[in-house]
């Protein structure tokens, strides 16, 4: 039976209809979910539940499945399991998982900018599969960037400027000191145990590592404008005048309104990206709400990042 698909928007996604993965997915229709991944990079499946079994089954459609590097999101008992939820704390205390920023006035939990995951490490993860067991009843969206599209659409001069250009990037869990892709006046209320376990080991467990602007899709020949706003630092070789500068301007064609779609959860939704070639962020959730989330990382390699 041929693959039922929707549209999720003009830029990026597709929603595929009628698969029942409360048990594990045939080889014919793994075959044809793969097809559809490589064409939209991101894939909605509404209603797959709560059972972790299901969240696997779905993941292992798409490759072989790998811990996260971010140890402190690990899950007891189910090692490709990573619990990226956040639960609001008792009076005084951290959250366990998700830190507390304010934009605009408003404190939001787990806010996210848009971001490649992994970029700050040699070797990018093939793709992430998110799903969500609460919601909170506003805010919580999740936003997808096709950057195939994002290199489409820029403009030929850029496109000249950034070709053979590598971007270095290092990882730094506090969004605020970022240098590009945050909003004005963005700031740190509240870090989590996570976070502050993560500073501990910092600068020994997270290197810079650098990655190329732009490669061509393996399979297709399609090139992608790989830039990750979050985690960038500069372009390798370049002085710092010129390298902020077209860092800034790629910033700005990446996150115009235009190109991205944002997910409005549902309880039992399932959505998978493919990480080589999507842009993802996360809007964030009123900070007395909880928004439970559970995730697992397709293993892989595009094979071109490094260390610095």
């Amino acid at each position: 039976m041929p693959l039922r698909t929707a549209p999720l928007s003009d830029a990026v996604g597709l929603e595929i209809l009628g698969i029942d993965a409360s048990e594990p997915i045939d080889d014919e229709t793994r075959r044809a979910l793969n097809a559809a991944f490589l064409e939209a990079g991101v894939l909605l499946f509404r209603g797959v539940g709560t059972s972790v079994d299901a969240h696997l089954n779905v993941s292992r459609c798409f490759g072989e499945l790998e811990r996260h590097s971010v140890k402190e999101s690990w899950t007891e008992g189910c090692p490709e399991l990573i619990d990226i939820s956040y639960r609001p704390p008792v009076s005084g205390e951290q959250s366990k998982t998700q830190p507390i920023y304010e934009i605009d006035g408003e404190p939001l939990a787990g806010w996210l900018p848009w971001h490649t995951d992994q970029c700050f490490m040699p070797r990018l993860s093939r793709g992430g599969v998110l799903r969500a067991l609460e919601v909170p009843p506003t805010r919580g969206r999740t936003g997808f960037i096709d950057k195939i599209h994002l290199y489409d659409m820029l403009p030929d001069d850029l496109k000249s400027a950034i070709e053979g250009l590598s971007v270095i990037y290092q990882f730094e869990p506090r969004m605020d000191r970022h240098k590009f892709g945050k909003p004005a006046g963005l700031k740190l209320v509240s870090s989590s145990v996570a976070m502050d376990s993560i500073l501990d080991r910092l600068d020994r467990d997270f290197p810079p590592a650098i990655h190329p602007l732009v490669y061509a899709q393996r399979d297709t020949g399609r090139k992608v404008l790989n830039f990750s706003p979050a985690y960038a630092l500069r372009i390798e070789g370049m002085d710092d005048v010129g390298s902020n500068g077209l860092l800034s301007a790629l910033t700005a064609h990446c996150l115009a309104p235009a190109h991205a779609y944002f997910h409005d959860w549902r309880p039992g939704d399932l959505v998978v990206w493919d990480n080589w070639r999507t842009l993802h962020c996360a809007e964030g959730s009123p900070a007395e709400h909880a928004r439970i989330m559970h995730r697992t990382s397709i293993a892989g390699d595009y094979g071109l990042g490094s260390r610095l």
